[in-house]
């Protein structure tokens, strides 16, 4: 039998050859030098994704053939889908925080859409703080944060708190609505404020904040949310191959309900059998050594020894579009 194999092969190998000797011949030495100036002398191709006439923000058709909405889409879908290693670890993430988020946004009336305003504002990093001080997942500026509702003290800062800041985020989105009626201007707006959105819409006698002349930041800011979505939404189509095992598997937590001070957080985090660090990781609201209550009752969760290790595969796909079968 290896025998047969074997022969079988060398007979292949020399028509192969024969073949790709005549094709060769057949070439001219002006077509050989074409195709030698034609081909890529790199390693690999980049290609530009299509971008699709209209996309759905919030249940909303967004008209993408006039030419700047195509190309602040295009800039965006690009950049999402090459800047590989930063897009591959959003969706990781996401595995964890959105069964965190989107249950909020539906309670509140908020689109799920939404979701991804802080897949972009905070790369799902709930201890991320921008150069102008905006803090957390939703990045809420402090006077903000306090306006609808979150606690901000030298040992407490509930912006870093998920849900909290969530909720927040979902009482300036709907705050938002009721002026504009249009979630694109509210996605706007929470980049550039209601004040500036309004202002400007009224100086430049426009509709849309799409029409508007803004800073750069504000004016890609809706384009990277809609981005941001499309690749989610299909990850595989942009180039991104994930596996289950890849994704960041959510840890479950117990509850520590705590109404009076902490002292020595290092202490308290050894005492529920963690580490300091790990009572920081899973509480990132926490932003000192101590915790001051001031009479009220926080949170504290305490993640799961048993949860704490990849021993074996993550087996949760929060989204079945996210890996490859």
């Amino acid at each position: 039998m290896m025998k047969l194999l074997n022969s079988n092969s060398i007979a292949g190998f020399v028509v192969g050859s024969a073949v790709c000797l005549t094709a060769c011949l057949s070439i001219g030495s002006s077509d050989s030098e074409k195709v030698k100036e034609q081909r890529p002398v790199v390693s690999s191709v980049t290609m530009s994704p299509d971008i699709p006439s209209s996309v759905s923000f919030c249940g909303k058709d967004i008209d993408l053939t006039r030419y700047n909405m195509h190309e602040g889409f295009d800039r965006e879908l690009s950049s999402f889908t090459y800047f590989h290693s930063t897009t591959m670890l959003l969706i990781k993430r996401a595995n964890r925080c959105f069964p965190i988020i989107e249950p909020i946004l539906k309670a509140n009336g908020i689109p799920d859409d939404f979701k991804y305003l802080a897949v972009i504002e905070s790369h799902l990093d709930p201890r991320v703080s921008s150069p102008a001080r905006a803090v957390g997942t939703w990045q809420l500026l402090e006077g903000t944060a306090r306006q609808y509702g979150l606690t901000i003290t030298p040992t407490v800062d509930e912006r870093c708190d998920v849900t909290k800041a969530t909720e927040a985020a979902c009482r300036y989105l709907k705050a938002a609505y009721e002026k504009y009626g249009d979630w694109a201007m509210v996605a706007s707006s929470y980049n550039a404020g209601m004040g500036r959105i309004s202002g400007e819409l009224v100086k430049q006698d426009a509709d849309s904040s799409f029409d508007l002349w803004l800073v750069e930041e504000t004016t890609r800011y809706v384009y990277r949310i809609m981005a941001i979505k499309q690749i989610f939404e299909a990850p595989y189509k942009y180039g991104f191959v994930l596996r289950a095992q890849d994704l960041y598997k959510p840890i479950a937590c117990e509850s520590v309900a705590v109404s009076t001070d902490i002292q020595d957080l290092s202490g308290f985090a050894k005492k529920n059998g963690i580490t300091y660090a790990d009572l920081k990781r899973f509480n990132p609201w926490l932003r000192d050594r101590k915790l001051l209550t001031a009479g009220k009752t926080y949170t504290i969760r305490i993640p799961k020894e048993s949860d704490m290790y990849y021993k074996t595969p993550n087996t949760y796909v929060h989204n079945p579009a996210w890996v490859v079968k």
